[in-house]
This record gives structure tokens, C-alpha cells and sequence, in this order.
């Protein structure tokens, strides 16, 4: 009774963590659990990765910063809300001035966008890296790692950034030139004022579809290896393919970046301050997350040598996506190593008092030192003739030979497989 008290009252004090069950059932086994374990338990890299990710998109956030004072400053500068008509000295004919000024003020801007993607396409390169390491579960150097990251995955960055870039740029000039043009009132090659709204409709819906593309491109670009042209076609592909999901991890991803886009200075605030700790490594953390998801249900499972449920680990504790194969190769040659046991494979000559190592006097001579080499000698003498003698009894053969034949059979199964290995990294399916 006793005993028992003391147990309840280990449990209370020490908690159910001491339990072996409970520390197991804490392991991430689906794609949830692995975003809080990642986002409390690595938030202090995820700063440190969010910080250097945003260093190198200083460029982009100052030529937002420029073009939104230039905006103000025109329509300060420029009497759009003045009584036209009325008063003295008169106005003159402001009509489409507005939406001109505001096509030439954002072509200027996306035009620069285009160009600060050279520099933001290093941050963005070396923090999707980093995320998605810690989506595999490995360990993760975050200074190490991003600059890692920026060497493998710049070009793969530059491309998704001067996607997205060259999209808001077309599709953002359109809309602004459908809004001067409907402002004019003036018919475009026979085109009525209706049909000029609906091309104004396609091209935010061609911006949306090219937004959710470059997402696609980010996770696509750091799991496989794509040529540019089948990068596009199964961004394209998965991001219709998962509209709705798409859609809601997307906006999930960006929630950090919402309060920006209110008025008040609380808003804007919270947004800075949500951006500037967490939140692109934040977007990129749920993205990948999510897309790993994707991944390992509809394309990861038809890839030979793709591993399925990285980062996530079994109810047992143990990781999943390991290659189960090689793992059983890997405890095979831990057996043949360790396993083989110098008792049991060659004869061992019992110990008995016949021969017996000399003991050397308190003062010894050079003829003690004779006698103890001797006596060495003696033993060793004694063990080789005893190891000569039973080395081909019945149960050394056959141990030894059991091990031959497997060292053989291991040899030639890693051989076969160094050979798969040889092949490209998985690609995307449809190449």
C-alpha cells in the first residue's frame, strides 16, 4: 500500500512525462502537429530565419514604401476632388487624369519589383531551405543552412520571383489600362464598355492563378528537380488540382501580412511587427507544411526512392518515410560488424593452471626478465596449438561460414542499389 502511495505521489509531482507511452504519443505523426511542434518548439530559429529572409527583401519594401508617398503626394498635388466648374482660375479637364497617373505611377513600381527580385530572390532561396528542413524534422544551423540554401536553390528562387513579378506586372498594367480607358469613354476597336470590365475580371483572376502558381513553384523547386517549362506546368496543374486547399492554407499563410492591409495605426502596428519576427517564416512554415501534405498523398508514393511522410514519425516513436530496405541493409551490416563474435568464431583455449604467467620478484634480475618472457611465450605457444587443433570442429566452420555468406549476399545487394542510386533525383510526375 505503501508503494502505491509513493507511485501517485511520484505521478502527481513529476507528471505523466516520465511515462515512455507519453513521450511517444507526443511525436508529431501528421502534418497538424508537426506545424505547433515546429512553431513552439523552433521558434527561436524560426526568428532568426525570418530575420534573414527579410534583409534581402529591404530593396522590395522600399520601393513600396516610394511608390505609396508618391501616390499621396499626387493626389495632393493634382485638384481631383476640386468642384470642377466652379470658382476662379478654372480647372481644366481632369477627366482620365487620375487612372493615368496611377497606370504610370505602378508600371514604374512592378517594373522596379521586377528588379529587386535579383536581391529578394536570396532571402526567399535560403529561408524556403531552411523551413523545409524543419519540415523533415532535420537538424537545422539556421545561418549555415540559409547561406547552404542560397547556393543550391538561388536560381530555382530567382525564377518563381520574377514569375510572380512579370504576372502583377501584365496583369496589374491591363486592369489599370482598362480603368483609363473606361474613364475616357472611349470604345476600344469596337469593344463595348462591358467587355473591357470582363478583361478587366480575367486579369485579376490570371494574377490569382499566377499567385497561387508561385507557391506552388516554392515548394515544388525545394523538394524536386524541375526544368523551368514542367516547374510551370505542374505548379499550374497541382494549384487547380488543389484549388479549394490551396486557397485556405494560402490565405492562412499570409495572415501575418493581413493587418497591413487595414487603415489605423494599430493595424499597421501589429502588421509590422507580426512580419518583422515571424511572419515569412511563418508563410513559408504552413506552406511547405501543407504542401509536404500534398506531396506525400497524390505524388511522392509514384516516385521510386521518394520517401512518403517525412518528418512525421509512427505511433511507436519510430520516424516515417525511412526506406525500409535500406534500413534493414543498414542493421544487417551493424550485425556482421558487431555481431560476429571472436568467441564464438575461432577456438578459445580454456583457462586452466597448467601454464602460468611468472611473477617477477619485488628485485628482480635480467634472468627474472628472461623467465617472464618465457613464460609468455609458453601460453602463446600453448593457445595457437590449441586454435590449430579444433579450427575446423563442426561449429566453427558453420558459423563462419553463415557469415561469409551473408557478407556476400549483403555485398551484392548494395551493389544493386548503388546501382538505382546512380539515377536523376525523383522528378515530378508527367516529365
Amino acid at each position: 500500500m505503501a508503494q502505491q502511495k509513493k507511485g501517485f505521489v511520484a505521478r502527481l509531482l513529476e507528471g505523466k512525462e516520465r511515462s515512455e507511452e507519453y513521450a511517444r504519443t507526443t511525436l508529431p505523426t501528421n502534418r497538424f502537429q508537426l506545424f505547433f511542434d515546429i512553431f513552439k518548439g523552433n521558434f527561436g530559429k524560426l526568428v532568426k530565419a525570418n530575420l534573414l529572409t527579410l534583409l534581402f527583401f529591404i530593396p522590395l519594401f522600399a520601393v513600396i514604401i516610394l511608390m505609396n508617398f508618391l501616390q499621396e503626394a499626387n493626389g495632393i498635388t493634382y485638384p481631383f476632388g476640386a468642384n470642377l466648374g466652379i470658382g476662379y482660375p478654372a480647372s481644366p479637364n481632369l477627366q482620365g487624369v487620375s487612372e493615368m497617373i496611377v497606370m504610370q505611377t505602378e508600371l514604374i513600381m512592378f517594373a522596379l519589383v521586377i528588379l529587386t527580385s535579383f536581391v529578394s530572390a536570396v532571402g526567399l532561396a535560403g529561408g524556403m531551405y531552411v523551413i523545409r528542413n524543419m519540415v523533415w524534422t532535420e537538424g537545422v544551423f539556421v545561418t549555415s543552412d540559409f547561406w547552404h540554401g542560397v547556393k543550391l536553390n538561388y536560381k530555382n528562387a530567382l525564377q518563381t520571383a520574377l514569375f510572380f513579378s512579370t504576372v502583377l506586372l501584365v496583369t496589374k498594367s491591363f486592369v489599370n489600362f482598362a480603368d483609363f480607358t473606361i474613364a475616357m469613354n472611349v470604345d476600344v476597336e469596337g469593344f463595348s464598355k462591358v467587355w473591357i470590365v470582363i478583361s478587366k475580371i480575367l486579369s485579376y483572376a490570371v494574377l490569382a492563378i499566377g499567385t497561387m502558381m508561385s507557391f506552388w513553384m516554392i515548394s515544388i523547386s525545394v523538394n524536386y528537380t524541375q526544368p523551368f517549362f514542367k516547374l510551370l506546368k505542374n505548379a499550374f496543374l497541382i494549384a487547380i488540382g488543389t484549388f479549394p486547399q490551396t486557397i485556405f492554407f494560402g490565405v492562412i499563410a499570409l495572415a501575418p501580412f493581413i493587418p497591413l492591409f487595414f487603415e489605423g495605426e494599430f493595424a499597421t502596428a501589429l502588421g509590422i511587427f507580426a512580419v518583422a519576427v515571424f511572419g515569412a517564416a511563418f508563410a513559408l512554415l504552413v506552406w511547405l507544411d501543407f504542401s509536404q501534405w500534398v506531396f506525400d498523398k497524390y505524388i511522392n508514393p509514384k516516385i521510386e526512392g521518394a520517401r512518403v511522410a517525412r518528418g512525421l514519425y509512427n505511433k511507436d516513436g519510430t520516424k516515417a518515410g525511412i526506406d525500409e530496405s535500406e534500413s534493414a541493409l543498414e542493421y544487417e551490416r551493424a550485425i556482421l560488424t558487431l555481431g560476429k563474435s571472436q568467441l564464438a568464431s575461432r577456438p578459445m583455449k580454456p583457462i586452466d593452471d597448467e601454464l602460468v604467467v611468472y611473477e617477477l620478484p619485488a628485485s628482480f634480475s635480467r634472468e627474472d626478465l628472461k623467465k617472464l618472457r618465457e613464460s609468455k611465450k609458453q601460453i602463446f605457444d600453448d593457445t595457437e596449438a590449441y586454435v590449430e587443433e579444433h579450427k575446423n570442429d563442426t561449429k566453427y566452420v558453420e558459423y563462419n561460414k553463415a557469415f561469409a555468406e551473408r557478407e556476400l549476399a549483403l555485398q551484392d545487394e548494395t551493389d544493386a542499389k548503388g546501382k538505382k542510386k546512380k539515377r536523376k533525383p525523383p522528378k515530378m510526375l508527367g516529365q
